[in-house]
C-alpha cells in the first residue's frame, strides 16, 4: 500500500494505492491521522488505485468520516473501482459516505 497526499487551501487529497488489509491498516490509519492533525476543511480519498479493502480498512474510513463530521469538515471518496464500490454497497457504507 502506498499513500500520497496533496494539500491546497484547506483541502487535502489522499491517494491510496494497493490494498488496505489486516497487515497494513495501522500504517494507513497513522498516515491519515497525521494529515488530519492539520484540521483540513475537506478530505478527498482518491480510491482509483485501491485494489482491496478489508473490514479493518472500512473501519478506518468510518473513523475518518466521524473525525471530519466532528470538526464540521467534509469527506469525499472518489474514483472507486467497481469491486471496491460493491464492498461499500454490500456493507451499507455507500449510504454513509459521499462517493463520487
Amino acid at each position: 500500500m502506498n499513500i500520497s497526499s496533496q494539500s491546497s487551501q484547506g483541502k487535502v487529497t489522499i491517494g491510496i494505492e494497493g490494498r488496505i488489509d489486516t497487515t497494513n491498516y495501522n500504517d494507513f490509519e497513522n498516515s491519515v491521522n497525521k494529515i488530519l492533525e492539520e484540521n483540513p476543511a475537506e478530505v478527498i480519498l482518491d480510491c482509483n488505485s485501491l485494489s482491496y479493502i478489508s473490514s479493518s480498512g472500512l473501519r478506518i474510513f468510518l473513523t475518518i468520516h466521524k473525525k471530519m463530521m466532528g470538526t464540521g469538515g467534509k469527506l469525499t471518496l472518489k474514483s472507486m473501482q467497481p469491486a471496491i464500490k460493491e464492498i461499500f454497497d454490500i456493507s451499507g457504507f455507500s449510504s454513509i459516505f459521499n462517493i463520487e
